[in-house]
């Protein structure tokens, strides 16, 4: 009985039963496609992943104008199995938490707002700081974390009280896991992480950004969920209804036919059991000329 729980909610939550379940399914799966791939390249001696460049992020201006699409793709992208691991876990856990105060789409939303803010943010820091110029042109970023970390905030803000239970710590209050989150990426945005330092506070912002508009009826992620909803729709060709001409005038004139027929029928049917109880003698000169007009139809 418990096993088969187990299963149940193994499928129903990490194979794409629901949004966190289909969010921790496509960077799973975007994840072993592109390790595969380079296990592919590196048996013919090449140690250049392509793809892996293609879907990361480029610190760079100039290298992102040819690749845009990886301000989008980079959030479902990881560095090695410890990165995607403890991402998804997060996202399971945080998300699971989310989904008690938000609606589905409120998480869907917000997963890819907080990684947009998130990427936005590394390049305009890139860009903008002079302690990263000499590492710009070769920076990339991949991961999950800032989409992670909007909605870890974003849930803080909407339930600051809640408890949550760490192992060998105890319960903490979920405004402070979100404060210590922020402030140690805050102290930590000149370290050899820098960039993903800094997207997690772009994706916190983001978090704070969604939950306080939407407290005051302003949905932040109401336009990226139509965009969403809009390509997902455009996949799906709406049935063609097949042309019908209504003539009720024509409609009528069928219906008044057919009981006209019906009548005919009956009649006939009626000459037709006196002549052979009675013989034709008994028939009417009317009965004898409408038996003779049917037999001649």
């Amino acid at each position: 009985m418990a096993a088969d729980r187990f299963t149940t909610d193994l499928k129903y939550n990490f194979f794409g039963r629901d949004i966190v379940g289909r969010l921790i399914l496509i960077n799973c799966v975007v994840f072993v496609f592109v390790e595969l791939v380079g296990v592919f390249l590196m048996l013919f001696n090449v140690p250049y992943n392509p793809v892996a460049s293609y879907l990361s992020l480029p610190a760079s201006l100039k290298e992102f104008i040819y690749q845009p699409w990886s301000v989008v793709t980079y959030m479902f992208m990881h560095g090695g199995i410890f990165h995607i691991l403890f991402n998804m876990l997060w996202l399971y856990w945080f998300g699971r938490l989310f989904l008690n105060f938000y609606s589905s789409k409120h998480l869907r939303g917000l997963y890819v707002l907080g990684g947009l803010c998130g990427g936005l943010l590394y390049m305009i820091s890139y860009n903008v700081f002079p302690y990263f110029e000499y590492s710009r042109e070769v920076a990339t970023l991949v991961g999950a974390s800032a989409s992670v970390l909007a909605i870890v905030v974003a849930t803080a803000v909407r339930e600051p009280e809640f408890p949550v239970q760490f192992m060998f710590i105890g319960t903490v209050r979920l405004k402070y896991v979100a404060l210590f989150m922020v402030l140690f990426d805050l102290l930590f945005m000149t370290s050899s992480n820098a960039g993903g330092h800094i997207a997690h506070l772009g994706g916190a912002a983001a978090g704070f950004w969604f939950s306080t508009g939407l407290a005051k009826g302003n949905d932040v992620t109401k336009w990226i969920n139509a965009v969403i909803d809009f390509f997902a729709g455009g996949f799906k060709l709406p049935k063609r209804k097949p042309k019908m001409k209504v003539h009720y005038g024509e409609r009528q004139q069928q219906y008044d036919y057919n009981a006209r027929k019906k009548a005919d029928e009956d009649e006939i049917n009626r000459i037709l059991e006196k002549l052979r109880k009675s013989g034709y003698g008994s028939l009417s000169e009317d009965e004898k000329k409408k038996l003779f007009d049917a037999s001649r139809r």
